[in-house]
C-alpha cells in the first residue's frame, strides 16, 4: 500500500474507533490503525492479482479424460455487505479436454477471488468461470460451503448455519452420472492422511 493511501486508511480506522467511543490514545489502540491497514491490505490483495494468469502459468498437455478434483480448499473472505468474515471451503472439479492445470494453482486462484469483498454466490461463479475460460475443460463443478459472520455475530445470530452454493458447467450439467460422481466424491469421507 502506498504511503499516502496507508495514512488515509489509518485515519479512517482511527475515526471509526472514535465514533464507537474508544480512546485512540490508550496504549492498546495506539498502533491499531496501522495494524488494521496492513491486515486489510492482505485481506484484499486479490484486487491486485489476476486469477486467470495464475492458471495460465501452469497449463499442461494431458491425455487424461477423467475427473480432476481438488477438495477442501480452505478460504477466508470478507462479506461485501457488512465487512465481516466468511470462512469456508471450496471443492473444484473439472474433466480435462487435452489440458490440465498444476494442482497448486487452483487453491491460489480461489484465494485471489476470496481476497476481495465478496458474496458467496458470486465467488462460486467466479471460480467456475475462470476454470472454464482458461482450461477449457469438458466440464466444471464448484461447490462452496461457508459460514458467514454477518449471520453468526449479528442479525439472526445462528452460529451453526452454513451456506452451500454450486456452479456447474458443461458435462457436469448434461451428464447425470458425472454430476452424481462429483457430489459423491466431495461428500465421501476422505479424511485419511497420505
Amino acid at each position: 500500500m502506498q504511503k499516502t493511501k496507508q495514512q488515509e486508511f489509518e485515519q479512517a480506522v482511527k475515526k471509526i474507533l472514535e465514533l464507537i467511543g474508544e480512546d485512540t490514545s490508550r496504549d492498546g489502540l495506539l498502533k491499531t490503525p496501522s495494524r488494521v491497514a496492513k491486515a486489510w491490505e492482505f485481506l484484499t490483495e486479490g484486487y491486485n492479482l489476476d486469477p486467470k494468469q495464475v492458471l495460465n502459468d501452469a497449463l499442461f498437455e494431458s491425455s487424461n479424460n477423467e475427473m480432476v478434483l481438488v477438495r477442501n480448499i480452505e478460504f477466508y473472505s470478507m462479506c461485501e455487505h457488512h465487512l465481516l468474515p466468511i470462512i469456508g471451503r471450496v471443492h473444484v472439479a473439472y474433466i480435462p479436454n487435452g489440458k490440465v492445470v498444476g494442482l497448486s494453482k487452483i487453491p491460489r486462484m480461489v484465494d485471489i477471488f476470496a481476497r476481495r469483498l465478496q458474496i458467496q454466490e458470486q465467488l462460486t461463479e467466479q471460480i467456475a468461470h475462470a476454470i472454464d475460460d482458461v482450461i477449457k475443460p469438458r466440464g466444471v463443478g464448484v461447490v462452496v460451503e461457508a459460514r458467514h459472520m454477518c449471520v453468526e455475530m449479528r442479525g439472526v445470530e445462528k452460529i451453526n448455519s452454513t451456506t452451500t452454493t454450486s456452479a456447474l458447467r458443461g458435462i457436469f450439467i448434461k451428464n447425470t452420472d458425472t454430476r452424481r460422481e462429483f457430489f459423491s466424491l466431495i461428500n465421501a469421507n476422505m479424511d485419511r492422511r497420505y
